[in-house]
């Protein structure tokens, strides 16, 4: 696939390559947009206060969300110089497709709340820009329609331990054209997220008079996202937990449902290995021994994650997990990572520690809120430029060329 927009020409106020007919001008809005963290401030400002809270916030103390951040400081580059970097490129290969860098988009649930479309101006964007995305099973979006948009996309989803349901699923997932299937295993049960209840988030959401006043305090949310969506598609719904339509967005009495996630084991896994053809990869692994045993039973690939801190107060960061997640599965199983990635440079230090790509979940959330489509190649550009000068400066031409050599842990 070729792609149709050049993370390498798109002009960003502190990177000087120059543009082309392939890369839009920046929208005066995104100007002064110069960071990732940049996108959070202002999508801050833009969302009601509930569905901030619902994409920022991690659980109980916010242990592991401070500790996924924190992690990055306990390392040091080492630089190399006099390294002709002139021709230095970002392209990653993953399960035989090449793209155009080694990061991509984390599932986000519910980014149709968030942002006008929010599933798909990520599908659509990371098809023009030729980077990995994985969409969300908890989204207001059919996948069908996501499939359609980007057939690069892959499918995340969540099951309980129903061998019916897995079954009927995994053939939705596998008719609608999608070719990677990721099974999230870190939620047998939802975490203690008292965050969203302090800021009167729920899902379904509740009518009520403190909802109306978030959404009417933050009229270009309600005007551009949220009556935009009810006038032109409906209320939503989540569409992808099981083959029938779930419960609305919106209700006062309707309850999610989210099945007997907790009966869940390493036979239903085995199960999905035997019905599903395409790649197969395992999300929210930190220990070694079921990194082999995934490995053991088919398992394509995986993805070292603390579900952004949003589970487990108190987990270990997966950026302190990957070294070891990495020397317990062979080279032929691509180990990727998310949770707690801001920067290009933090990208760099996980593909120093041995994975093979980063997904990036809430600053790429906040750019599609803020400013759609053109945030999130905006957003996609600043990694990016972020990665090919850090390159330069540590001595490396590849992206897949930085390893361990280059780093040293603080105090050794």
């Amino acid at each position: 696939m070729t792609a149709a927009f050049s993370l390498s020409d798109y002009p960003l106020a502190n990177h000087s390559a120059p543009r082309t007919g392939t890369s839009p001008p920046i929208p005066r809005r995104l100007a002064r947009v110069l960071s990732l963290a940049d996108f959070e401030v202002a999508a801050r400002r833009h969302l009601p206060r509930p569905i901030f809270a619902y994409v920022s916030g991690g659980c109980e103390t916010d242990r592991s969300l401070r500790e996924n951040r924190a992690a990055f400081e306990e390392f040091d580059w080492v630089p190399r110089v006099l390294v002709d970097t002139s021709q230095r490129t970002l392209d990653t290969t993953l399960f035989g497709h090449t793209y155009a860098a080694p990061f991509g988009i984390a599932p986000m649930g519910i980014s149709a709340l968030s942002a006008y479309r929010g599933d798909l101006i990520q599908a659509q964007a990371s098809a023009l820009a030729n980077l990995p995305m994985i969409m969300s099973g908890s989204s207001l979006i059919r996948m069908e329609e996501i499939a359609q948009a980007n057939p690069q996309a892959w499918f995340q989803m969540y099951v309980p331990g129903e061998p019916k349901t897995i079954a009927a699923l995994v053939d939705r997932v596998a008719q609608a054209g999608f070719r990677t299937l990721v099974l999230t295993a870190d939620v047998p049960v939802s975490g203690n997220r008292e965050n969203n209840l302090r800021a009167g988030f729920s899902t379904p959401l509740r009518p009520g008079p403190r909802l109306a006043w978030d959404g009417l305090t933050h009229p270009r949310w309600l005007f551009g996202t949220a009556l935009r969506t009810l006038w032109r598609h409906g209320m939503p719904h989540f569409e992808n937990s099981r083959t029938t339509r779930g419960a609305p967005i919106l209700s006062s009495n309707v309850l999610r449902d989210f099945g007997a996630r907790d009966h869940l084991s390493w036979e239903h896994l085995r199960m999905i290995r035997q019905r599903w053809r395409g790649t197969l990869v395992l999300k929210g692994i930190l220990d070694p021994d079921d990194a082999r045993r995934a490995r053991e039973l088919g398992v394509d690939g995986l993805i070292v994650s603390n579900h952004g801190g949003r589970q487990l107060d108190g987990s270990i960061a997966p950026l302190r997990a990957l070294p070891r997640v990495v020397a317990a599965v062979d080279a032929d199983c691509p180990v990727m990572i998310d949770s707690g990635f801001r920067r290009g440079g933090d990208v760099l230090m996980a593909l120093a520690l041995g994975a093979r790509a980063v997904l990036i979940g809430r600053p790429f959330n906040y750019a599609g809120a803020v400013a759609g489509q053109a945030g999130l190649l905006h957003a996609f550009a600043i990694v990016a430029a972020e990665m090919r000068r850090n390159m330069a400066l540590l001595g490396v031409t590849r992206a897949d060329d930085v390893d361990a050599s280059r780093l040293r842990r603080r105090g050794e």
